[in-house]
């Protein structure tokens, strides 16, 4: 790209999240072009500054597609057929990845959001000290996950690697099964309401904080469900036992049982990150990549396994070798804690302070 010349972006979907892209892009200097299917949505988010034109881009060195998972897919093959690198924000991996299988395509999912649906309630802080979840596969390209993890880095993103399928599991857990526990929370509670109508007056505090989730989109739900079938109905189970499990302490009077299992839920959830801390004190951690099938992936969440948040990621090609040379950009004080762990895996490693 020639010096002075503006990198150019593209979002597909105008929504929440593609909407909070497109301003996001755009703060960090981005030209954005931007395409709904409802072009009178794309053209409102032009007018909202989350891009700078409606339509596609086939010049776009990164498209994001924010579009409903069952549809990402078609979608992704087509934004590939322009060139440049595309990635996605849904909220399930295995299946997209394995299907789309490119070089150029980086499974993506941020974990933000808000209660307000479509542009309105996009916003370009959205993703400020938010969790990006990056998934590459085993064919994923060293360079296009450089690129999308520097891209969604400048959004003041947390950027973090994970298989697919862990990823999958992961998400479950935190994200889906909470969402539909918070539906069926809500939905009880209105349910009730019909035969007291103090219930949803007294519907203060605690319950408006675990049910404020439930007032999402609920049609974005259905793909997701349906693809992480799996996943999802074995955390149900877990959470059904365990909800079962509470049942019994409280039928029995088990004042004690009730007791540790409380505490032990007050201590983990104080124990949840707060978020990371950008390090002052930085080393590069040297990698040579193979070229074969998962190396990047295995390395990338390596530091996703030992909580290492990598601030960068830089791809070098030595002339005349088969394979790359992966810089990450660690904290200096796990520098070398990463280095020996790539090296006893058969890598081989170096730290260089910056």
């Amino acid at each position: 790209m020639a010096a002075g010349t503006q990198r150019r972006a593209a979002v597909v979907g105008a929504g929440v999240i593609g909407g909070s892209v497109g301003l996001a892009l755009r703060r960090a200097g981005w030209h954005v072009s931007i395409w709904d299917q409802e072009a009178a949505v794309a053209t409102a988010a032009v007018e909202r500054g989350a891009a700078d034109r409606t339509g596609e881009d086939p010049d776009a060195e990164v498209t994001f597609l924010a579009v409903p998972v069952g549809a990402v897919i078609e979608v992704a093959r087509a934004a590939l057929a322009h060139g440049g690198v595309v990635t996605d924000v849904g909220s399930v991996k295995a299946p997209l990845v394995d299907a789309i299988n490119s070089p150029r395509f980086v499974g993506g999912h941020p974990m933000a959001g808000s209660e307000a649906t479509g542009l309105d309630g996009a916003r370009a802080d959205l993703f400020d000290g938010a969790v990006w979840v990056l998934t590459p596969g085993e064919s994923t390209d060293p360079a296009a996950l450089a690129l999308v993890h520097g891209v969604v880095r400048s959004f003041g993103s947390d950027v973090v690697s994970l298989a697919p399928a862990d990823h999958d599991q992961v998400v479950a857990l935190v994200s889906h099964v909470p969402h539909l526990t918070a539906a069926s929370l809500m939905t009880l509670a209105a349910a009730r309401a019909t035969d007291d109508a103090a219930v949803l007056r007294l519907a203060a505090g605690g319950f408006r904080d675990m049910t404020r989730i439930a007032a999402g989109e609920p049609g974005i739900w259905l793909d997701i469900c349906e693809d992480n079938r799996n996943a999802i109905v074995g955390v149900l189970d877990d959470l059904l036992a365990t909800l079962g499990e509470v049942r019994d302490l409280v039928v029995r009077r088990d004042r004690a049982g009730l007791q540790l299992r409380l505490g032990d839920a007050q201590t983990a959830r104080r124990g949840l990150p707060s978020g990371a801390v950008m390090p002052l004190d930085l080393a590069e951690v040297r990698v040579a990549v193979p070229d074969r099938p998962g190396e990047l992936a295995a390395v990338t969440t390596m530091a996703t396994d030992l909580s290492i948040n990598v601030v960068d990621i830089e791809v070098a090609h030595a002339a005349g070798l088969s394979r790359g040379l992966l810089i990450m950009v660690v904290a200096v004080e796990r520098a070398e804690e990463f280095a020996d762990a790539l090296t006893r895996s058969g890598r081989a490693a170096s730290v260089h302070p910056l």
